[in-house]
């Protein structure tokens, strides 16, 4: 338990009283499902950047890589290089195209309902199995929000394991469950500031205190010259190529990120996509940046300060804020793991609710439903969707970048190809699409369970591979597309 926690509560409880007071405006303008799910397409440049931003990047920011850079040395590099990378080409090349093609399919609230728009899917194969695949791997993904919540609290406040993922579950349901898609964003925007503030702070702060940068990586030297390098491991041994195509492949798992794409689809006009791709690219260079010096800065306070005796390294922001600033500030600060944890389960409980209510319930088992009744359901699948995740994050060995790193190739495989192809190439048709979504998902449920050799590498890598290569082939393969969804592609290029 940090020390001093009773100013930090009071730091904590005044911060979820304002996330609560933006759920609740949020549901007094939350008047059907457009609104529930695309916030009425009506956000800004700054609120879609850091939404999209705050939702990526979740607890495994302050938490995740932080603890991966303790461990790994300069090696994390790799890592955060590959994500910047693949957030900027997220927003170059999907982000306007995924706007005006959405809302050219029939105003698409979902990315099931945007493919089975996109392809006239009238046997809702495409759009079911892609709400199933949405379901499957947002359960691990909000689960390593509820683990990183777990770990928060179980640090600042000496809570049991399993009272701690409660009261986090608690904290993210209940503005996520009434304020919907407008609260998520709103809030994402304050908690992506947050965020942002302490990456850049406590890394300066952190690093100052040890005499600055030349003596951190002096020290760093001195302890094992290999944490300075990213061409070997903090062993010594050289990353193989394997390791580094893993690593750098994290990038290309943006295109496929549900949570992240419905930004992309609510923003208000094309025009301001540029701008808020800029402010998008530039907040996750600052954190990533911030994040990886954390974990530096952890190596030699461990040593100087815990006698190496630091058990997890996912905890080590919190342990150089709980040492180095006043618990007000520590207070404030510590409030920004909690708000990376909700500005990310909250974005995945929404499209995991909405893929249940938009894409199961209405297409499935009551197509005259209202959208009131849609909302309702949405609402109610928050809540269940909730107690999943808690139950799979009931381990206390989980770790938050393991958990996220299985949900991420997932969603990169299933969706990434089948939705760049869809965009750009108007020979695709529903066959291929289908082919797509099934084979990247599968590949990375099965190449997960194989080990050794080619095995080891990253499962988004073969799975976006496979995937690409089943969409052409069964494009080609089958029927071109009717006449009515080519003229709707030329409509949509039209429109850019």
């Amino acid at each position: 338990m940090i020390a001093n926690s009773g100013a930090i509560i009071g730091t904590f409880t005044v911060y979820l009283a304002l996330m609560l007071a933006i759920g609740v405006y949020a549901y007094r303008r939350t008047a059907n499902s457009s609104d529930y799910f695309l916030g009425g397409r009506s956000l800004g440049p700054w609120p879609a950047a850091l939404s999209a931003g705050a939702s990526d990047m979740s607890g495994w920011l302050l938490l995740g890589l932080p603890g991966y850079a303790f461990s790994s040395g300069l090696e994390s590099i790799w890592l955060g290089a590959g994500l910047l990378i693949g957030t900027w080409l997220n927003w170059l090349l999907v982000a306007k195209r995924l706007r005006t093609y959405s809302f050219e399919a029939d105003d698409s609230l979902t990315i099931p309902e945007f493919f089975a728009n996109r392809f006239e899917d009238k046997s809702h194969y495409l759009r079911v199995i892609s709400a199933f695949f949405i379901l499957l791997f947002f359960l691990f993904y909000t689960s390593s929000g509820l683990v990183a919540g777990g770990k928060l609290f179980e640090t600042v406040f000496g809570l049991d394991y399993t009272v701690a993922l409660i009261v986090g579950t608690v904290c993210v349901v209940s503005y996520t469950m009434f304020g919907g898609f407008l609260a998520v964003s709103w809030t994402d925007l304050v908690q992506g500031l947050l965020m942002a503030a302490a990456l850049v702070t406590v890394p300066i702060i952190a690093i100052q205190s040890e005499g600055g940068f030349g003596s951190l990586f002096t020290a760093l030297e001195i302890k094992n010259p290999e944490l300075l390098t990213i061409w070997n491991d903090s062993n010594g041994e050289p990353l193989t190529a394997i390791a580094i195509i893993s690593l750098a492949a994290w990038g290309l798992g943006y295109f496929g990120q549900p949570h992240i794409l419905a930004r992309f689809a609510a923003i208000r006009s094309n025009a301001d996509v540029p701008t808020a791709r800029r402010i998008a690219v530039t907040w996750s260079g600052l954190s990533m940046i911030g994040a990886i010096l954390v974990g530096l800065a952890g190596i030699i306070y461990v040593d100087n300060e815990l006698a190496g005796n630091l058990v997890d390294g996912e905890k080590i922001f919190m342990l150089l804020v709980n040492a180095m600033f006043h618990p007000v500030v520590a207070g404030i600060l510590l409030a920004a793991i909690l708000a990376a944890i909700m500005s990310t389960a909250d974005s995945q409980l929404l499209v995991s609710s909405s893929a249940l209510a938009e894409d199961f319930y209405k297409q499935v088992f009551r197509k005259d439903a209202s959208q009131k009744q849609v909302v309702m359901v949405g609402r109610i699948a928050v809540i269940g969707l909730s107690i999943v995740a808690l139950i799979l994050a009931l381990n206390p060995d989980s770790t938050v970048l393991g958990l996220v790193s299985y949900a991420w190739a997932g969603f990169g495989a299933a969706f990434g190809p089948t939705l760049v192809l869809s965009l750009y190439w108007k020979r695709m048709n529903h066959s291929g699409a289908l082919a797509g979504v099934i084979v990247g998902g599968l590949t990375v449920v099965i190449w997960k369970q194989i080990s050794g050799g080619i095995f080891e590498v990253y499962e988004i890598v073969p799975g976006i591979i496979f995937a690409t290569l089943s969409i052409v082939i069964v494009s080609l393969a089958t029927t071109e597309p009717s006449e009515s969804i080519k003229q709707r592609f030329d409509a949509y290029l039209g429109k850019l």
